[in-house]
């Protein structure tokens, strides 16, 4: 059986349930290593895709007998199967954080539910420690975004617009082998930069401008994040002092990322380097990083984790001066016994274009 699989089956013991029902695609494909829209049953006696014509080839391109994964197609599963399903299970355990209180009632009705319980993101702590495939998996999402961020330096010009530039990374990465872009990219430029979130816009580039690019590529499935700041021509001191800052609170940050480390005490380190420059930290210190480019576990003055060797995250310490400018340095990180290995490999030097 899938080692996932079995993985899953072992720790819905630990909760007492024994049958589940997976419908996050996200999990699905973690667990089947198919991108397939669905259902995934996990029962006592066996495991179940429902699925739909749509999806069938790729399942069956992926699925090997040694899964140990029973598919159908949606059309063919009559009432009495679905009544049959969870027939010999007592309690089934529901992703609450995905389903709707109307999918649920559909679920109850459907598989005549006796007893159900939230399985407390059972899947997703799963997903936080990688293995070796998914691994390298990312690394190749971070080499694909490395490579890309060497072509912006040179394809950047005064006068284009941030949308050009967010355009051309999506199709740098899809002519490179990536999937595609792990998230909307942001491209924020001059006062734009200043917006953690901000959208690419239609303001064009000028000189002595500060970009924020904050981009990753997806690789198989698998994301990449990070985030570089670079300027247009020059830039002047008081900028510079900024961004040397951010950079050495970064490097700081990720000397003590590693196995056993709280990612709270980390993110508070933080919180007070900037206190004490007058400085505030807006948004968390960090993330999981997999086939969400945004998953457990979250490094934050307000989140409790251990982090753990093989745990993939992110190091994203920003400062933003409204209306004026941001600077962000962003770094995709894996977690290792002693020391943490980054692996968005880019300059973080100071970078004037």
């Amino acid at each position: 059986m899938n080692y996932k699989i079995r993985s899953l089956r072992e720790k819905m013991k630990l909760i007492d349930i024994d049958g589940m029902i997976v419908t996050n695609p996200v999990n699905i494909r973690y667990l089947t290593g198919t991108n397939a829209e669905g259902m995934f049953l996990i029962t006592n006696k066996e495991n179940v895709l429902i699925t739909d014509a749509r999806y069938i080839e790729e399942v069956n391109n992926n699925i090997t007998i040694g899964d140990e994964i029973i598919v159908y197609d949606g059309i063919s599963v009559s009432e009495d199967d679905y009544l049959g399903f969870f027939s010999e299970c007592s309690k089934i355990g529901i992703e609450e954080n995905y389903v709707t209180y109307a999918k649920y009632q559909n679920y109850v009705r459907k598989f005549r539910l006796k007893e159900t319980v939230e399985t407390n993101n059972l899947i997703e702590n799963m997903r936080m420690i990688k293995d070796d495939d998914e691994i390298s998996k990312i690394r190749k999402a971070c080499e694909i975004t490395d490579n890309c961020f060497r072509y912006l330096q040179d394809f950047i010009k005064v006068g284009m617009t941030e949308k050009e530039i967010a355009l051309e990374i999506e199709k740098y990465f899809i002519k490179n082998g990536a999937d595609g872009v792990a998230f909307e990219t942001i491209v924020a430029s001059g006062e734009n930069s200043s917006k953690p979130h901000a959208v690419p816009t239609d303001r064009k580039i000028e000189s002595k401008d500060i970009i924020v690019i904050d981009f990753g590529a997806k690789y198989k499935g698998y994301c990449s994040d990070m985030t570089r700041t670079i300027f247009v021509g020059e830039v002047d001191e008081e900028t510079k002092n900024l961004y040397n800052f951010i950079l050495g609170c970064q490097t700081r940050a990720t000397s003590k990322i590693k196995d056993n480390a709280e990612g709270k005490l980390i993110a508070k380190s933080l919180e007070s380097e900037f206190n004490n420059r007058n400085h505030t930290m807006i948004h968390a210190l960090g993330h999981g990083v997999g086939l969400d480019v945004h998953e457990i576990p979250i490094l934050s003055t307000r989140s409790c984790f251990t982090l753990k060797e093989n745990m993939v995250v992110t190091n994203e310490p920003g400062i933003y001066l409204p209306g004026k400018l941001g600077i962000r340095i962003e770094d995709t990180i894996l977690v290792n016994k002693m020391t943490s290995e980054v692996l968005t490999k880019s300059d973080k030097k100071l970078i004037v274009i």
